[in-house]
């Protein structure tokens, strides 16, 4: 049985097709479908069923798959051990990470994280919502958020302090609210489809309905109608940093609440294997988040 052949198999499971499998691996339509028949002929068992516009899995490879992704982690770790880390990360790594994150945080690192690893490519998918990791073929993702539980790995990087700013010119036309029971008579931004921002009293968590004529998909729409005045957002300190320093935006401070903590999350598909691709652009991350913090943004 070869492990070429198998991990054509396990690629394809994930992806649903043999030709995205095809292009996650770096084959030929052609040669993908020759090693998914190798495989087959070799265990003696048809493992999927296929047409020119779908696949699945057969019941002899349903019961087959974990163990062919198992075969597949065990040899990708073995590569890994034998490589040596002096000679960085390889291959491709496949990233999702907010929009905003993305731009102010993941972005700068690239040129230098490419060129300590001539060897590493990276695909960015800049999303707000959380993607299937196995079905995509993403190797990790960045969330900012309270985690539900599920099945996948998760590894804290960072808090993730946020604030409640507006501008100047909003400001002097509809006064600063001191308190949680005035902000809400004032026009706040929030995402599309939240009616409630959560806040910390004294360690006690509470809701506040927003008063809201403006919503976005995105924080990015947020953060550009807070800049031109429309009202209040509840912001990453990170994202806001720059706008602070230069008098664009101005904070926001409740006496009686402060907004709910959140914490910047890598998450993974699998805890089986942590390839070298991976830690190294956790270790560039999480070095960019200290230089943030130490900077007092």
């Amino acid at each position: 049985m070869n492990i070429d052949d198998v991990a054509v198999f396990a690629v394809a499971a994930g992806a649903g097709s043999l030709s995205e499998a095809a292009r996650r691996l770096g084959l030929t339509p052609m040669i993908a479908t020759r090693r998914l028949a190798s495989l087959e002929r070799s265990l003696g068992v048809r493992l999927m069923h296929r047409t020119t516009r779908s696949l699945s899995l057969t019941p002899e490879g349903e019961s087959f798959l974990p163990y062919a992704q198992a075969l597949v982690e065990t040899e990708q770790q073995a590569r890994a051990l034998l490589r040596g880390e002096e000679e960085g990360a390889a291959g491709l790594l496949r990233v999702s990470a907010p929009v905003a994150f993305s731009l102010k945080v993941i972005a700068p690192l690239i040129p230098s994280l490419l060129e300590t690893n001539p060897d590493l490519r990276l695909s960015l998918d800049m999303s707000d919502s959380m993607p299937d990791l196995v079905s995509s073929g993403t190797d990790l993702a960045i969330r900012i958020a309270r985690l539900k539980d599920s099945s996948l790995i998760a590894r804290k990087l960072a808090d993730n302090p946020r604030s409640l700013v507006a501008s100047p010119t909003y400001l002097e036309k509809h006064g600063t609210p001191r308190s949680a029971g005035e902000l809400a008579h004032h026009n706040c931004l929030p995402l599309y489809g939240v009616t409630h921002w959560t806040f910390l009293t004294a360690g006690v968590e509470s809701s506040l309905r927003l008063q809201s004529r403006f919503s976005s998909t995105s924080i990015e729409g947020c953060h550009a109608a807070c800049l031109a005045g429309a009202g209040i957002a509840l912001l990453s300190d990170w994202n806001v940093a720059d706008d602070l320093s230069s008098g664009r935006l101005m904070r926001v401070t409740l006496e009686d609440a402060e907004p709910e903590r959140l914490a910047i999350w890598a998450v993974y598909p699998t805890s089986r294997l942590v390839p070298p691709k991976v830690r190294v652009f956790i270790d560039a991350l999480v070095s960019a988040l200290t230089a943030i913090k130490r900077s007092g943004t």
